[in-house]
């Protein structure tokens, strides 16, 4: 699956580079027809274009005086065309090649590295293919209430469940606003139905709606693609994990507890880390449960790198059942 998103996104750069180029051919059509001389002009810069090629290839066979006449006859030709087509209503680029993304000309690619427009057209790809955009648009900020947390304190809490999930809403609206430059990661722990998985939907489809490219995974779901890597040399999916701007790991702890899961965890954890690719983690699991599950290594990046936010509360899916029962 991997791999033909990696295909399709090369079929979309080669159609959006035939879609311009097929617009630029109408536009000189139009000129053609319109304005002749145009199409007159540009043949003569042509040939004084050749012309002032060879004689650079040549060296002693033309003068300074004759080069710096070429270059400027070229100049006046080029101003002469400028001139006609804003005259007759057209912007001075009517007859060049647009482009949809100035930054790479449509290539992907600015040098060796990829361009954001890389990102957006992959992110739109793996939703569209994954179905994350009804899960997203189900679980946004704007359908997140706080009616859902008592206001009331209970237990040894020192907030309320209110009043702590306020804390959290806006320290996840401060983490959107400042993703481009921080390396903060984020782990949510605490009790089923307390709006962990809402609140990672909600900042991935912010973050997604400004280009950046996030993934979302169950950890049972990255085992499994850890395992394909390992085993398959799945190159394609271990690009995606590591290409990604944020992976969202859901449900830490149902991916099972083995030798192999917590070693491939662990390298694929640290990696990102050290990598400085910011990562999103909920658990059902409270923190003594992490560090018996997890060996040393796992908890000291887990509680060491991640900034930590107890969830607590009602169970919200049971309220909204209940309510639904009471009408």
């Amino acid at each position: 699956m991997i791999k033909e998103y990696l295909e399709k996104i090369n079929i979309i750069y080669s159609d959006i580079r035939s879609k311009n180029k097929n617009q630029l051919r109408k536009r000189r059509e139009e000129i053609d027809f319109k304005l002749p001389k145009i199409s007159e002009i540009e043949r003569k810069i042509g040939r004084l274009s050749a012309e002032l090629s060879l004689s650079a290839i040549r060296g002693n066979t033309i003068t300074d005086k004759d080069f710096t006449d070429l270059k400027e006859k070229i100049t006046s030709l080029r101003a002469d065309k400028y001139e006609l087509l804003v005259s007759n209503g057209y912007p001075m680029d009517y007859l060049e090649l647009k482009y949809d993304c100035p930054l790479c000309k449509d290539t992907g690619y600015i040098g060796n590295k990829r361009c954001s427009c890389y990102k957006e057209k992959i992110s739109k790809l793996y939703l569209k293919d994954s179905n994350l955009n009804k899960i997203f648009d189900k679980n946004s900020f704007k359908n997140f209430s706080l009616s859902y947390y008592s206001s009331e304190n209970s237990g040894y809490e020192k907030d309320s469940p209110r009043k702590n999930m306020e804390k959290v809403l806006s320290s996840c609206y401060k983490f959107i606003e400042e993703f481009p430059n921080s390396n903060e990661n984020l782990l949510f722990y605490g009790t089923p139905g307390t709006g962990k998985t809402h609140l990672s939907h909600a900042i991935a489809a912010e973050l997604l709606k400004t280009g950046y490219f996030v993934l979302y995974k169950t950890s049972e779901d990255l085992i499994q693609d850890l395992r394909d890597i390992r085993f398959n040399k799945d190159k394609y999916r271990e690009e995606i994990l590591d290409y990604c701007d944020l992976l969202i790991i859901d449900d830490l702890g149902t991916e099972g507890n083995n030798v192999f899961s917590n070693t491939e965890f662990f390298n694929f954890l640290n990696k990102r880390l050290l990598n400085e690719k910011k990562l999103i983690i909920s658990t059902n699991l409270e923190l003594d449960d992490i560090l018996k599950n997890y060996d040393d290594r796992i908890t000291s990046r887990l509680l060491g790198n991640f900034t930590i936010y107890k969830f607590y509360g009602d169970d919200i899916r049971v309220k909204k059942n209940m309510n639904k029962i009471k009408k």
